[in-house]
């Protein structure tokens, strides 16, 4: 069988979420849309950069990261024991 070096693609369909704002939010969210403006002079809408700014938070969360290792680790080991049996 040919094997290639890229492995078979991970499910890219999105996923609609709606969300509910604080109006604090939303004001600094504009905020933050007007300043992305000045810095790269491209507008985005504060709506297009939620999913952007949510990947990057969960990304550098490093107890996320941690609690997220040690339950792959568990689910790991669970299936390795599944397995012998």
């Amino acid at each position: 069988m040919t094997t290639l070096k890229l492995c078979k693609l991970p499910d890219r369909t999105p996923v609609k979420l709606s969300i509910v704002l604080d109006p604090k939010v939303m004001v600094s969210l504009s905020e933050y849309a007007d300043v992305y403006l000045r810095i790269y002079g491209e507008e985005v809408a504060p709506a297009d950069l939620i999913p952007f700014m949510l990947s990057s938070f969960l990304d550098t969360d490093k107890g996320f990261q941690k609690a997220r290792r040690k339950t792959a680790e568990r689910s790991s080991d669970r299936g390795a024991q599944n397995l012998e049996a």
